[in-house]
């Protein structure tokens, strides 16, 4: 067995391996603007209606058919977010086109209308992956809703996936000062409902929670988050584990399965709502390199991501001295703005990790 000092400086060699490769694996296509929730938090700050059209589902499908001449099929999952996705009425029809075009596919839900009838007709159309959210127990969920019944709906649709033979998914929290006390009260439950995968994430100052810094953890709110982290990681009574929003010093391999990996632009693309070509939907617009009404995309993934994947221009700020620069080179790409500043103080060094 290699001693654990070693580990980082061979994720290190992993990493730069598959940033040389840069093999997309994971395609997110933001499919809508348009949302039947407000919620608080919202990176895109989305609402029932939208300024900007749901894209046509043969647009996005004609720019990413050329991926099938170099990627084999089954390959690449493609994710279908938004806004809330099953607002589109075709959506049936969008997954099983492209499950018949050889892309696994998934959805992003806030769970709130998916109904037994709208969940048949996902299986029947071939979707492999749910992911729904749950952001406390249910007052402090529907808080941060701002839907009196959004907790009641995402633990019916919870029941229906769950129940469901062959079909991947998990739980997704965003963890702030107002549900953390919550949160060994919310694993509770989850197993209660025979959930056995959950993500944990902080909530980064984006969109609607760009004006809500009391949405931010406390840095002494830190520690005791990663200790939940790998507490019940050793109890493994469901598969936990925190985001890869960032490098999380000593607790790395503690609280998640490998070390921190931002692979936005590596091997996570998206397609926003307009076209643009970007990397994961939740960052700004300054990384965007094109548009899939303008340019090809295998052009565009192949020669425009180079900034994200020779991310030395990070090493600025409180990121040039720190030594622990080498394993997290700057975190998650969307905590960076046009600037190249960093959004949200360091983990970290918030943490004292």
């Amino acid at each position: 067995m290699l001693p654990n000092k070693l580990l980082p400086y061979l994720h290190r060699l992993f990493r730069n391996h598959e940033t040389r490769l840069h093999a997309l694996r994971y395609l997110f296509w933001e499919c809508t603007r348009r949302c039947n929730l407000q919620c608080l938090h919202c990176g895109s700050a989305c609402n029932a209606d939208a300024a900007i059209p749901d894209m046509p589902f043969d647009d996005f499908l004609q720019a990413i058919l050329p991926l099938q001449n170099r990627y084999a099929r089954d390959s690449i999952t493609g994710v279908i977010s938004g806004g809330e996705p099953l607002l589109r009425e075709d959506l049936p029809y969008c997954g099983r086109s492209l499950r018949e075009q050889g892309f696994r596919w998934g959805l992003v839900t806030n769970g709130y209308g998916y109904t037994p009838a709208i969940h048949a007709r996902l299986r029947a159309a071939g979707i492999g992956a749910v992911s729904v959210s749950l952001d406390g127990l249910e007052q402090t969920h529907n808080w941060l809703r701002a839907n009196p019944r959004s907790f009641e709906h995402a633990l019916d649709a919870l029941a229906l996936i769950r129940a469901s033979k062959g079909l991947a998914y998990d739980v997704v929290t965003c963890v702030n000062p107002r549900n953390l006390a919550e949160l060994a009260e919310l694993k509770a439950l989850l197993i209660a409902k025979k959930v056995t995968a959950w993500r944990l994430f902080t909530i980064a100052p984006i969109g609607r929670a760009s004006h809500r810094p009391d949405m931010q953890l406390q840095a002494g709110a830190i520690v005791p988050l990663m200790d939940f982290i790998a507490a019940s990681r050793r109890e493994n009574h469901l598969a936990l584990t925190f985001s890869g929003e960032t490098y999380v010093g000593r607790y790395e391999r503690q609280v998640r399965d490998a070390y921190f990996f931002c692979r936005a632009g590596i091997n996570i693309a998206s397609v926003l709502i307009d076209g643009a070509i970007s990397v994961c939907p939740n960052n700004s617009r300054h990384v965007v390199q094109g548009s899939i009404y303008h340019d090809a995309f295998l052009d565009v993934w192949d020669h425009r991501f180079i900034p994200m994947r020779e991310r030395s221009w990070t090493k600025t700020g409180r990121c040039l001295h720190c030594k622990e620069y080498p394993f997290c080179q700057g975190g998650a790409l969307h905590l960076w703005d046009e600037k190249q500043d960093t959004i949200m103080t360091c983990i970290l060094q918030r943490g004292k990790l």
